[in-house]
């Protein structure tokens, strides 16, 4: 009776993998849940329905969009992190969500680094240093003395607590040894806004909310927090204006942890397709998204340095997230 029931357990057994491989070797073959972590109709949305298109035509199965806005989408990464991992549910991050999160959250919901699969880096987005025309400086180097001559600190503006805007300047102040004092806005169009209002008078903008501004010449570029862009191909970055400095900035595409290999690669081989559409690049392009394709265990692993490095910044600073 033994040999037949161990007979019998093993059968299953060897039935149960079978099924899972013939699963995977299938997938996919219902609709897939993709969660955006903005509203609807703004930048990020519009991006994720870019890409949810896209994966339908190369995944032959109809990705549909989840929207999901709330503690700078913190919420919808805590939600992917929490879904079945078996490719039916993925979601897209920024740097936000997945590097600057763990530094200034105190009750973060989930573990960037174990509770997800990362699938790929999909585009950079650089961070821009802006200032109203009759600012006293028109680079970073004069920006700094303007900043240490000051007999209070600078103010500046970004699009909120723990924004990654807050963390280029806070990163600025500590290595420059300059003081600064944020000032908070709830998004970036009221910070343009508020600078061509004379209401600050200089600000940490994403690239493409700060394009527009800078290219009709109603403020002026200072410096790239991160990369240089084509945006504006002649402002140079912290590094090469002195300040030792350069991590990534940008968005990638996640997974909850522990998606089968096989899945998790056929989604990062539709991506890396999705950007080398010439179309796809130039739409990215226009919203200030650089289309950078990095395979997931590669951005994983920089995204696992990076949050580290963050964490530094935010202690430094006392920085925490309202």
């Amino acid at each position: 009776m033994k040999k037949y029931l161990a007979a019998a357990f093993m059968t299953l057994g060897a039935l149960a993998c079978a099924a899972h491989a013939q699963g995977e070797q299938d997938y996919p073959n219902r609709p897939i849940k993709f969660i955006v972590p903005t509203s609807p109709g703004g930048g990020g949305d519009v991006f994720g329905r870019l890409l949810a298109e896209q994966l339908t035509r190369r995944l032959k199965q109809t990705v549909v969009v989840e929207n999901n806005a709330g503690a700078a989408g913190t919420i919808a990464i805590g939600q992917l992190a929490r879904a079945k991992p078996d490719g039916y549910t993925i979601g897209l991050g920024t740097m936000t969500t997945t590097t600057l999160a763990p530094a200034v959250y105190a009750n973060l919901s989930y573990d960037p680094v174990k509770d997800l699969t990362t699938l790929a880096r999909i585009g950079t987005s650089p961070i821009i240093l802006v200032a109203t025309n009759d600012f006293p400086a028109n680079n970073l180097k004069e920006f700094i003395a303007v900043a240490g001559q000051s007999a209070q600190p600078l103010q500046f503006g970004t699009w909120g607590d723990g924004s990654t805007g807050h963390f280029c300047a806070e990163l600025l102040s500590q290595k420059a040894g300059i003081k600064l004092e944020h000032i908070p806005f709830k998004g970036s169009s009221p910070v343009v806004t508020a600078l061509l209002g004379g209401v600050v008078k200089v600000a940490w903008l994403d690239i493409g909310s700060g394009t527009a501004a800078v290219q009709s010449g109603k403020i002026k570029p200072l410096a790239m927090c991160t990369r240089r862009t084509a945006n504006f191909p002649d402002t140079a970055t912290y590094k090469e204006q002195g300040i030792d400095f350069d991590q990534w900035t940008g968005w990638a595409m996640f997974g909850p942890a522990g998606m089968p290999k096989p899945i998790a690669q056929k989604i990062e081989t539709a991506l890396r397709d999705t950007l080398q559409d010439p179309d796809v690049r130039a739409r990215m392009a226009n919203w200030g998204i650089t289309p950078e394709f990095l395979p997931g265990p590669e951005q994983a692993a920089i995204n696992a340095q990076d949050i580290e490095v963050w964490k530094k910044v935010a202690q430094e600073a006392g920085m925490k997230a309202h």
